[in-house]
């Protein structure tokens, strides 16, 4: 069994982030000499989760290139959720179903023209791709080229919220070179204000500021990134100064840094704990609710997060303002089996991820829990690129996960669609509920904000009626930099962005 200790002592780490980030200092430093040349400095950047996909855009993948401002889509986010111009100058809905939407004049990195055939070339290229990226997980889109700069885009169902959609990282506009090969390759491909141009594996990249952006240019010549799944180096490296912007401080380092390196924030994540509704001990719905009584929400950020973030309220947490009073109670769960019922089961594989240095600790205590209610539990702990195939494919008995609700496409419909539906491309816990499935359908195709709202939060209770996924406790983020001398730097609850063309030294 793989049991992670909590490491109290930040020294022998120290070496560790420092080993990890000198290699790629070095191998950068006649690119910094001649970005401080060009005027500024170049931004040494620690991320938290290695490239899963090789940088592909239908992945988590896209969620790294778009917070390392490389890639683009037709709109954006603004920080209220609402769609906002970005390669689209501007929309209109033509019918339920139909939409246009106005180019702006922009230039790909690699110096070719963002047109309409471009635009069509990307979403297609992202509905036949395999696996589906989430966002279309409960919708599909036909894109048409529409004289010399306007596009048509026609979805398979009703979709209010496609201006939302469009702005998931996952729907980026790429080059028609972006495409000739095996992958699709972003490196030099995209529009964003900085371009990806080297990757090392799992272990760096390298980012030049696109002279060619449309919009305000990068402020800083580019970026050196480090990749790096310790928590505690990542801090290490912080405190040290090998870095200037540490990707998800972990909260044991947040109080050793202090209020000047740390930049806490509400967020929409959800930790939660999938069960497998499928296979092995948790297809039984008496077991699910045993384990759902057996989580104590508060002791979990009591004993992990020192207070840093909010006892389970559901699926949608403090993160989604309007949650709350939404919130209708979960019906149908089935009556828990008893401790005695339990103690005869099989062991159960609980499996969760090192990139977020609290969730083996989480899992440690969820053990316990689970023990105390008389379950034999089994923990793998690996890297997220190690598990996510495994996690997806059922191999697991229970998964902890931290989950953005508002990720996809700022509204949770999507999250709900993703994760929980029969068709779900995220469905770790494997469900396949009916009643769930029609919920989550009336809720995709309400439109009105409240009235969407409403329907959202019935179909999470329906889910928790499942005890498929069991809530665990809300996240707050903790971005790391010194605010003394890094400016800049986007602290997003949707994390869609932290380096921007604003991100900068001195």
């Amino acid at each position: 069994m793989l049991t992670p200790r909590r490491r109290r002592s930040a020294l022998p780490l120290t070496l560790s982030a420092t080993a990890l980030l000198v290699p790629l200092a070095t191998a950068c430093s006649g690119g910094a000499s001649d970005g401080a040349a060009a005027g500024g400095q170049r931004l040494r950047v620690v991320m938290a989760f290695p490239p899963a996909q090789a940088m592909s855009p239908y992945g988590d993948d896209a969620v790294t290139l778009s917070r390392l401002a490389v890639i683009e889509g037709l709109t954006t986010l603004g920080r209220d959720g609402t769609a906002k111009p970005a390669l689209a100058a501007s929309w209109k809905r033509d019918s339920a179903k139909e939409w246009t939407f106005t180019l702006r004049r922009a230039t790909f990195q690699d110096g070719t023209k963002v047109d309409p055939a471009a635009v069509v070339r990307s979403l297609t290229a992202a509905g036949k791709a395999s696996p589906k990226p989430r966002v279309l997980s409960d919708t599909g889109l036909t894109a048409t080229a529409r004289g010399a700069d306007t596009v048509r885009i026609v979805t398979d169902e009703a979709d209010p919220l496609l201006p939302q959609r469009l702005a998931n990282p996952s729907l980026t506009i790429l080059s028609a070179a972006a495409y000739t090969g095996a992958r699709v390759d972003p490196a030099g491909h995209a529009t964003g204000p900085f371009t990806l141009a080297a990757v090392k594996g799992a272990v760096s990249a390298t980012l030049e500021r696109n002279d060619s952006y449309w919009g305000d240019k990068a402020k800083a010549p580019g970026a050196d990134v480090t990749f790096v799944a310790d928590g505690t180096a990542r801090a290490n490296a912080l405190r040290t100064e090998a870095v200037d912007v540490a990707e998800y401080v972990p909260i044991s380092q947040a109080s050793l840094l202090g209020d000047g390196l740390v930049h806490e924030f509400p967020s929409a994540r959800t930790n939660g704990l999938s069960l497998n509704t499928q296979h092995g001990v948790f297809a039984d719905p008496a077991m699910r609710a045993a384990a759902r009584e057996a989580i104590d929400s508060k002791a979990l950020v009591k004993a992990v997060y020192e207070g840093r973030a909010d006892a389970a309220q559901g699926l949608l947490g403090p993160g989604v303002p309007w949650a709350a009073d939404a919130r209708t109670t979960p019906a149908g769960r089935a009556k828990a089996a008893d401790k005695a019922q339990v103690a005869r089961t099989k062991e159960i594989v609980l499996a969760t991820y090192t990139n977020r240095p609290e969730l083996p600790e989480v899992a440690t205590v969820v053990q316990q829990q689970l023990t105390k209610r008389g379950f034999t539990v089994k923990q793998v702990v690996r890297d997220y690129a190690q598990l996510e195939a495994d996690a997806l494919a059922g191999k697991y008995d229970a998964f902890i996960q931290a989950r953005n609700t508002l990720l996809d496409t700022a509204d949770p419909v999507s999250y709900l669609a993703s994760d929980f539906t029969c068709d779900g491309s995220f469905n770790i816990s494997q469900l396949c509920d009916k009643r769930v499935d029609a919920a989550v359908d009336k809720a995709a195709a309400t439109a009105g904000t409240d009235a969407r709202h409403t329907a959202a939060a019935r179909a999470e209770a329906d889910v928790l009626g499942t005890d498929a996924l069991v809530p665990l406790l809300h996240e707050r983020f903790v971005q790391g930099y010194d605010d003394s001398r890094v400016h800049g730097v986007s602290l997003d609850p949707l994390e869609r962005t932290l380096i921007t063309a604003d991100t900068r030294l001195g």
